[in-house]
């Protein structure tokens, strides 16, 4: 995937997170109220989603500068992360599902992989560049 597409999701899923961090605040908080241990973990899955939409902003925008394959799998770890981490604790807090939240930890374990592989792309386009 090119690193303008990259950029262009991770803004998108910026812009998302924070819709839902006003969602969290005013409708979960305010008129749902929804009890504090299920808003704490909302705003985790908020706070995740915004860390990893900025670190595929940064993705995009090294391989805009070096492209190299493990740049774009630090992407795809990333992305994976945000759909399975926040979107799971997102889809188990409005359905009550316990399927949904077993997957949460499949996405954080994504993240971890993608922090790792995007540290061996950067090494790797470094040395790439010469």
């Amino acid at each position: 995937m090119s690193g303008n597409a990259w950029v262009a999701i991770g803004a998108v899923l910026a812009s998302a997170a924070v819709a839902a961090g006003a969602i969290g605040t005013h409708v979960l908080k305010e008129t749902i109220k929804l009890e504090a241990p299920a808003l704490e973990t909302f705003e985790t899955a908020v706070r995740y989603q915004m860390y990893h939409a900025l670190g595929l902003i940064l993705v995009g925008l090294l391989i805009l500068r070096q492209p190299h394959g493990l740049l774009t799998l630090a992407g795809a770890a990333f992305l994976f992360g945000i759909v399975l981490f926040s979107g799971g604790i997102y889809a188990w807090l409005a359905t009550a599902q316990r399927p949904f939240i077993m997957v949460v930890p499949i996405g954080g374990s994504a993240w971890i992989l993608g922090w790792l592989v995007f540290a061996a792309g950067v090494i790797a386009s470094a040395a790439k560049r010469g």
